[in-house]
């Protein structure tokens, strides 16, 4: 079968899972991509039901305590297909991706795609800190390397069907029913006055509107998601979590992720 097109739908706050989607889509060797960002709340959602049937969808989201996040499953229900395949994809800080990469094959498949593929890779921790590293750097360009043959491997595999009939079912890690979702605490970054320029740019990049700017940046705790996005973005270095309860989670997470994991990748039938 032939594949003209790949449309790339995420939740990505901190970017690390648009990087894999788009090397996969770059080794599949489509002639366009489209992107759908579902991440900030205000993102148009148009041409979820238009996917023609020579386009795979390659859809992503992080890993939050072994599942997706609750925002990313709300913001993917627009998906539906008639039978398109779809590459599944989660990034995961080191530890572990227990049940979120079958959850997100189940999605896909309820709104109509056949999954394909499916790749768990790794992205820093949204925990990470400077003096704390978790996953620093990742995906470094190994990952990259392994996303964009996979993406390889998707496009040769695709073109040596005659349609998605011959795909056989896709087997990836996790258990259903799946793990109950983790409630945190309801903390958030805190800002660190003197530093804050009041400048929005943490306001702009949080997928939940749980930051207002004021005299300074303040944080709706019940709301926010603890993806960290506001603390990578800020350019004055003025938002950080300082919680006693998550500094012991990131304690925790420091002593169970030094050992360097690699991405796992999944082809049906293979």
């Amino acid at each position: 079968m032939e594949i003209q097109k790949a449309r790339l739908v995420y939740f990505s706050p901190t970017q690390t899972t648009k990087r894999i989607l788009e090397s996969i889509a770059e080794g599949i060797g489509v002639i366009a991509v489209e992107r759908v960002d579902v991440t900030l709340p205000e993102t148009a959602r148009e041409g979820f039901m238009k996917m023609k049937g020579d386009e795979v969808l390659i859809i992503g989201a992080p890993v939050y305590a072994g599942r997706l996040p609750e925002k990313a499953v709300q913001r993917f229900q627009g998906l539906k297909s008639n039978g398109n395949p779809a590459v599944v994809v989660v990034l995961y800080g080191n530890r572990e991706i227990e049940d979120a990469l079958l959850e997100l094959h189940d999605l896909a498949k309820e709104a109509g795609f056949i999954p394909v593929a499916g790749g768990a890779f790794i992205g820093e921790h949204s925990f990470s800190s400077a003096s704390i590293p978790l996953a620093e750097g990742r995906p470094d360009q190994a990952d990259i390397h392994v996303a964009r043959q996979f993406g390889k491997s998707i496009g040769i595999y695709l073109r040596s069907i005659r349609s998605l009939q011959d795909v056989g079912a896709l087997k990836v890690p996790g258990s259903r029913p799946f793990r109950e979702h983790i409630v945190h605490p309801k903390v958030s970054p805190e800002t660190d006055k003197d530093r804050c320029a009041a400048c929005e740019a943490c306001a702009s990049v949080c997928p939940t509107n749980s930051i207002s700017i004021e005299e300074t940046a303040k944080t709706d705790a019940e709301t926010c998601i603890l993806c960290c996005a506001c603390v990578r973005e800020c350019p004055e270095g003025a938002r950080a979590l300082k919680d006693p309860l998550i500094g012991m989670i990131i304690e925790w997470l420091k002593a169970n992720t030094v050992q360097r994991k690699e991405p796992e990748v999944f082809i049906a039938g293979i």
